[in-house]
């Protein structure tokens, strides 16, 4: 994921939960904001120090990361995300992390309409 579409300033995370709208499950919390002028979405990510050490933290941030690779043409354009990740995240293969956020993009109906 490349460096543009990562949100990191504190400001811009304020303005999409003050903004956004949040769906949530077990393991995720994801807030969602309508940008429509950006030509791409963008994703913030917030992993506690309750879900574990450094290097859990980092795991779980790059499985995050890679689902939002993978799904990137199916996620319609002009949205900010911020995923935010439980404690039952850290314990997560890539496999489960997958179909968790898979339900909450259903979930808040992010994807784009298939073309016919």
């Amino acid at each position: 994921m490349r460096r543009k579409y990562r949100i990191k300033k504190n400001k811009d995370f304020q303005v999409v939960f003050k903004r956004g709208k949040s769906f949530a499950n077990r393991q995720f919390v994801l807030y969602i904001m309508q940008k429509p002028e950006e030509k791409e979405f963008r994703i913030g990510l917030s992993v506690s120090k309750k879900i574990g050490n450094a290097v859990t933290r980092n795991k779980v941030k790059r499985l995050i990361r890679q689902v939002f690779t993978e799904e990137k043409h199916r996620i319609a354009s002009g949205k900010e995300f911020i995923i935010i990740a439980r404690k039952p995240a850290a314990e997560m293969n890539y496999h489960e992390v997958k179909g968790s956020l898979q339900h909450l993009f259903r979930k808040a109906k992010i994807y784009q309409p298939k073309k016919m």
